[in-house]
């Protein structure tokens, strides 16, 4: 099963919308979701590693 990262990200844009209040808690659990949707955007648009291909030596010496 894949995650499905654009959908985790809207979710936690949401819960991000209602946590809007001043008190500590609220504070303390954005900045915890901040950091939550920064893994996921990460992961979300990171690339597979790419094969390197080692360049032909015979073409080197020409």
């Amino acid at each position: 099963m894949k995650s499905d990262f654009a959908a985790a990200h809207l979710h936690l844009d949401r819960a991000c919308h209602y946590l809007r209040g001043d008190d500590e808690t609220s504070r303390m659990a954005l900045a915890a979701l901040d950091l939550v949707i920064e893994a996921v955007a990460t992961a979300q648009y990171a690339r597979p590693e790419a094969e390197v291909v080692p360049f032909p030596k015979t073409a080197l010496q020409r």
